[in-house]
């Protein structure tokens, strides 16, 4: 079927003909109401008139960047590569991936699973809510979806092949090495220049040569390594949580790439809404709770992934028996630490770049009160700073949390 680009009209038409969906909706006439507020797509809800509980979303992509419009050409196939990564992660553990209805490559489309019950986890966090499930859940997600992607789980043929069906998502990777990269460190017309006009600590920023030479070793990694599946764009605003359960959504970005990244990107999000409550409700008990959480995701992950490697012997990287059990144990260790000090680094241009880039957080850009706005900033970029310098020499998780404490 030849692409078009649908409305809130013709896209009941579409699914009318789709026998998952109707079967779905028991035949009932269904309705469909456009909802999407990101950067990248359309997204609508479609529910059933008699039963409005009965519902699913639907997500497509067109051949712009919708947050600027018609004038900024940006390739739908981005769509297969969600549509791909979707399957992939639910396959592995379906506890936290929407499940799929309808994908049709073609029409850069899919109709998946409605969390009516959830909430964008950003949203929780500026409100305060604690989610006390949510470090057991993205832990489990992320040691997960990244070692049974990898070399240390995939045979060499397996690997490839799972290369092969990503490694075509280019304009959103280049997308992401210039805007996360790249232009959010000197002056460029896609920054926030209303915040940047006069700001002295985004000339400092611009002009920090140092800095800027250590994102280049990051982006490098990011370029090249082709460590295991990846989200992409993990951040809290692609993840739907409530009390009991966690979803991981919106992985148009997915690709094979570094193993810190998708980490970084978490870290430097639950970060970014610790300064928030630092600088805007100064509410203490919070702040020690997301410190909390922050460091039990990270020692998580760690020991799951490690558990993960503990029951394959045999993969494409290693052989069964090319080492004994106690040289592979310390290998194993080392290799795990090498992750998180590889987040670390990505976290501090993930914190860095959402300041004057385009796309800023919530939390920081949100901020009405220009002078709590300018302080919120500034932390943010002295944590991103020292994480970005310091990354390849971090041995603990607490030397991580003692950046972040700190910097204050």
């Amino acid at each position: 079927m030849e692409y078009k680009q649908f409305n809130k009209s013709t896209v009941i038409d579409y699914l009318k003909n789709i026998k998952e969906v109707m079967d779905f909706f028991e035949d009932d006439e269904i309705v469909a109401e456009e909802i999407g507020d990101g950067n990248l797509n359309f997204v609508y809800i479609v529910k059933s008139i008699k039963d409005s509980d009965k519902a699913m979303i639907v997500k497509q992509a067109v051949p712009f960047l919708r947050c600027v419009g018609e004038e900024f050409p940006l390739s739908r196939e981005r769509m297969t590569y969600e549509i791909r990564a979707l399957q992939k992660f639910y396959n592995i553990f379906p506890n936290f991936v929407p499940k799929i209805y309808h994908a049709s490559e073609d029409m850069s489309l899919v109709a998946m699973e409605y969390l009516s019950n959830h909430i964008i986890m950003r949203d929780g966090l500026i409100d305060r809510v604690k989610y006390e499930n949510f470090s057991e859940h993205i832990s489990t997600y992320m040691s997960a979806t990244l070692f049974y992607t990898s070399s240390l789980a995939l045979s060499s043929a397996d690997k490839r092949e799972l290369i092969s069906n990503f490694n075509g998502n280019t304009e959103l990777c280049k997308l992401t090495e210039d805007l996360v990269f790249s232009f959010a460190f000197m002056d460029h017309e896609t920054n926030d220049n209303a915040n940047i006009e006069g700001n002295q600590k985004a000339k400092e920023l611009f002009n920090d040569l140092e800095f800027k030479a250590k994102i280049l070793d990051l982006k490098y990694k990011f370029m090249t390594q082709n460590d295991a599946l990846l989200h992409g764009d993990l951040h809290t605003g692609s993840i739907m949580v409530n009390e009991y359960e966690t979803y991981v959504i919106d992985p148009e970005f997915a690709f094979v790439g570094p193993f810190g990244f998708d980490i970084g990107a978490l870290l430097a999000n639950l970060i970014n809404n610790y300064i928030h409550h630092v600088v805007v409700t100064r509410d203490e008990e919070f702040q020690e709770w997301l410190l909390s959480v922050t460091k039990e995701v990270l020692e998580k992950f760690m020991n799951k992934f490690l558990n993960y490697w503990d029951q394959h012997n045999d993969s494409a990287l290693f052989v069964d028996g090319y080492l004994d059990d106690n040289t592979l144990k310390i290998y194993k260790q080392k290799f795990v630490k090498n992750i998180l000090k590889d987040s670390v680094g990505f976290a501090g241009v993930k914190m860095a770049r959402r300041v004057y880039g385009v796309a800023g957080v919530t939390e920081i850009r949100g901020i009405e009160d220009s002078i709590l706005r300018a302080d919120a900033e500034a932390l943010a970029l002295k944590i991103a700073r020292k994480f970005v310098m310091s990354y390849e020499n971090i041995q603990t998780i607490d030397e991580i949390m003692e950046i972040v404490k700190n910097a204050r």
